[in-house]
């Protein structure tokens, strides 16, 4: 009969380094020393459940001694003689333990935040972008009680540093979105970001294009072609918004007529928008793909990818200019049309109502009492707009009313 496993026996068996070895435990039937080629040692049972042959890992030698191996193998075989499986107990126990740890990890919080937060912004999709592209890298696994002020200081200092203050200022501002969401959930006690103030001064944006760079930029928007081009020159014709320009769908199209419905619009009032003859010219030029979004290279959702989009415009304005032109947004076409309505003397209320905005004269009381929609005089004033701006690209000066002396 072979003897039971003893510590000095076990500390004298060798690996192979050609394969794998369980060795029996006499004393205890299915009880394995099990040494792999590299030498570990553990521990494992070896048993059959519901008619199938199954093994449980017990622990490793030498934490694991030979007493504490035959106690941990005696309990298992009682489990399996109760009719339970000690091995799926102590897989689901261990994916417990795993989710209970994972679950404060910085990058599981924002998952949380998201769908529970976040979700019902319209612009979540672009506060997950940030959070992917200026914290995840560095703080995606670290558990968020671990995230203290220096850290964010840390991150938000190198945003400035590398140039975009603004975009610093914006991630301060998610940031502290989250963590008070997490406080109010009792998921931290405190938020790292309080007493952070934004990193850098925001100044209004005043930036207008000039007539020059009108024409240069609808010229490079033939470069780009479909979809961002005929995105860019809508943008431009009609001052409207990136987002709701670039997730139209047909059916908010009606002859003329562009419908932005209120759960699309940024001040949730159902917009109206008339097209003039240019901005139809862009539309009939589009192909159909899906036949519900407008912009879509899929057929299934609206397209995305502007960054490299603008970055290629301004690529194709520069190489088409003898002089440097001066950084700008997408949002500063908005700022243009305006400008360039109110140049061709629309008044305030006409180009406000354009734009959809709820300030100044449509503020207030008087925005609450006055609901005309100014329908013909947004019409008047965006073909007007549109007319300047095909008379500077096709490059007919007599037929030109300069504004402002641009």
């Amino acid at each position: 009969m072979a003897k039971a496993l003893t510590t000095r026996a076990v500390d004298a068996l060798k690996a192979d380094p050609d394969k794998r070895i369980e060795v029996p435990d006499p004393a205890l039937s299915g009880l394995y020393l099990v040494i792999q080629k590299s030498g570990a040692k553990s521990w494992a049972l070896r048993y059959r459940f519901g008619g199938k042959p199954a093994k449980l890992t017990l622990g490793r030698w030498p934490i694991m001694g030979v007493a504490e191996a035959r106690g941990a193998a005696t309990d298992a075989l009682e489990e399996i003689h109760h009719g339970r499986n000690p091995a799926e107990a102590k897989k689901a126990a261990k994916a417990e333990a795993s989710a209970d740890g994972d679950r404060d990890k910085l990058s599981n919080v924002i998952d949380l935040f998201m769908k529970r937060h976040a979700s019902r912004n319209r612009r979540g999709d672009d506060v997950l972008a940030m959070f992917r592209r200026e914290v995840m890298d560095k703080w995606g696994d670290r558990d968020i009680h671990s995230i203290a002020k220096r850290d964010v200081i840390e991150v938000l200092d190198g945003i400035v540093d590398r140039g975009s203050p603004v975009t610093a200022n914006r991630l301060r501002a998610h940031l502290n979105t989250l963590f008070n969401w997490a406080k109010g959930r009792d998921i931290i006690e405190a938020n790292p970001l309080d007493g952070i103030k934004p990193p850098a001064p925001e100044k209004p944006r005043n930036r207008v294009l000039t007539d020059d760079e009108i024409k240069l930029f609808w010229n490079a928007c033939d470069g780009l072609g479909y979809p961002f081009g005929p995105i860019y020159r809508l943008l431009l014709l009609t001052g409207q918004r990136l987002r709701e320009v670039a997730e139209m769908s047909w059916r908010e199209i009606d002859g003329d007529t562009w419908t932005l419905p209120d759960a699309r619009s940024k001040n949730a009032d159902e917009h109206v928008v008339p097209f003039s003859p240019e901005a139809l010219a862009v539309l009939d030029s589009l192909p159909r793909i899906g036949g519900r979004y407008v912009f879509t290279t899929t057929g299934n959702s609206p397209v995305s990818g502007f960054t490299r989009a603008k970055e290629r415009v301004d690529k194709l304005m520069a190489e088409a200019s003898d002089d440097p032109i001066p950084a700008f947004t997408i949002h500063d076409l908005r700022r243009t049309a305006a400008t360039g309505m109110a140049g061709l003397r629309f008044p305030p209320h006409v180009v406000e109502a354009v734009l959809n905005h709820r300030s100044g004269t449509r503020r207030g009381v008087a925005g609450v009492y006055n609901r005309f929609d100014y329908a013909d005089e947004k019409r008047a004033a965006l073909d007007a707009w549109a007319r300047y701006v095909t008379q500077l690209v096709e490059g007919e000066p007599g037929n030109i009313v300069r504004i402002g002396g641009r």
